[in-house]
């Protein structure tokens, strides 16, 4: 069948903002036949400044979300970075996301084990694809049933991320839904200094590519006016 879409802005900047992507995206993926999630993170605590915008915070934000959820009957996604957040975050998220620079913290998998909701591990830029079979085994004898990969991209040099489509190819070995993050692929990891930069025009054909070989799901972080976007604009 056709890829699930898992797409939203990179951060939640305004409830109506975060709602009016939702609406747009919901009906824009509806209509062309795939099944929809809404994505959004309701705090970004990994960036490279201390300066930047990082979002409403846990419970502002999952309010935001279980807004969107309940008013357009969405399924919808959130990524987490501590133990702390994952009962919050699976009472309101379909589907919890541990994110790449975690996605080899035991605790995180330990809690996200206790509750009945789909966990997608980003790879980390450090990780092969023979990694991730450590990853996925550790997530089930977590308790984690319903999982899912995500391929990010791979640390190439400094400040310059690669897509292995033949290490693709081999994860669909692992008996996981495996999708593909079209556009934290074309990141240049703080290229800009204290911001990270991206070279967005080459999302689609890095989209077709996976397609073709075959993944589950797409990945995308999606603004209406990325220039001004808060997060993430130039990918």
């Amino acid at each position: 069948g056709k890829p699930v879409i898992l797409a939203g802005p990179c951060v939640i900047e305004s409830p109506d903002h975060a709602l009016k992507m939702a609406e747009m995206l919901s009906k824009l993926v509806n209509d062309r036949g795939f099944h929809y999630v809404f994505k959004a993170s309701y705090d970004k605590a990994n960036r490279s400044s201390i300066n930047s915008f990082r979002g409403p915070g846990l419970h502002e934000g999952l309010k935001v979300l279980q807004h969107i959820k309940s008013s357009l009957n969405i399924p919808v996604v959130t990524d987490i970075h501590s133990v702390d957040q994952i009962s919050h975050a699976a009472e309101v998220a379909d589907i919890i996301q541990i994110p790449a620079f975690l996605c080899r913290q035991t605790d995180l998998y330990l809690e996200a084990g206790k509750y009945d909701v789909i966990v997608n591990v980003k790879k980390g830029q450090f990780m092969s694809p023979g990694n991730m079979k450590n990853v996925i085994d550790k997530a089930r004898e977590c308790g984690i049933k319903r999982l899912m990969i995500t391929e990010r991209g791979t640390s190439f040099g400094y400040e310059r991320l690669v897509v292995d489509y033949a290490g693709l190819a081999s994860m669909q070995r692992y008996g996981v839904p495996l999708i593909f993050d079209g556009t934290h692929s074309v990141q240049l990891p703080g290229a800009g200094g204290s911001v990270t930069l991206g070279m967005r025009e080459y999302v689609p054909h890095l989209c077709r590519a996976a397609v073709a070989v075959g993944i589950q799901g797409l990945f995308l972080e999606v603004h209406d006016c990325p220039d001004e976007a808060l997060c993430d604009g130039p990918n």
